[in-house]
């Protein structure tokens, strides 16, 4: 056998295979869920619809409302990406930050409550809350105009409507959520934002979610879960409000 071919066995025989480490924050959830006994709000099947978008665009932008149980779950299957959530209880982010320092999130404050819901409705139908532009500067009483900087900065890829609170009269209800949703992916340059609103048994998110994501952009039902995409209107001036 020749010298050069002996050197080569030698090699494949020594050579051992390469590995490599799980990201910190990987780990850190994989023991989260095995020492919890804590169910995520969304069962498997409602989780599994956002998971497999994100398995086809991951890592991307994608923006939650919400800071809860299954947020370290979003935060890794997005690994690589950029995850933010969006809390109205500043005392739940801090115990959340204690166990997950490494969740981006943000406090927020809503203006509405639920037992307006009928007449933000109908007052969603003006020109105003229809017109695509800088949401910063909207007359419409249903856009969140006071988000961290970070929303109107970033083109979002997958948004998650599952907060703020909305089972009481009194609660601020997903009124503007759902609706500044919406607005965010007909605001985008281009492409398309997959958008996800749990509690569709409610009120609230069942008649806002049709009306401003639009049943000709309903993808599926899931449980209680609807994932809606929603294309740029930015590149087609004259695409209708809903299909």
């Amino acid at each position: 056998m020749p010298p050069e071919q002996t050197q080569a066995i030698s090699l494949t025989a020594v050579s051992k295979p390469s590995c490599t480490k799980i990201p910190p924050s990987l780990a850190n959830t994989i023991i989260h869920y095995t020492t919890s006994n804590i169910t995520p709000q969304q069962t498997f099947k409602e989780i599994s619809v956002t998971a497999q978008i994100l398995e086809k665009k991951s890592p991307c932008n994608f923006l939650v409302f919400g800071l809860g149980h299954d947020s370290p779950m979003w935060n890794a299957l997005n690994h690589g990406g950029r995850t933010i959530f969006l809390e109205e209880d500043e005392a739940w982010i801090e115990t959340i930050r204690l166990k997950h320092p490494t969740l981006e999130s943000y406090h927020v404050t809503y203006n509405t409550k639920v037992h307006e819901a009928q007449d933000l409705l109908e007052l969603g139908r003006l020109p105003a809350c229809t017109a695509i532009g800088d949401m910063r500067l909207s007359e419409c009483q249903l856009a969140l105009k006071e988000l961290p900087s970070v929303f109107y900065e970033v083109e979002w890829d997958l948004i998650m409507v599952d907060a703020p609170t909305g089972y009481i009269p009194e609660a601020p209800g997903r009124m503007g959520a759902i609706y500044t949703a919406g607005m965010a992916a007909r605001g985008r340059r281009e492409g398309e934002t997959d958008v996800f609103v749990h509690d569709v048994d409610r009120m609230v998110e069942d008649k806002f979610s049709k009306a401003f994501l639009c049943e000709g952009y309903l993808i599926q039902q899931e449980g209680r879960l609807r994932h809606f995409t929603i294309p740029s209107h930015k590149t087609d001036i004259a695409k209708p409000f809903c299909p």
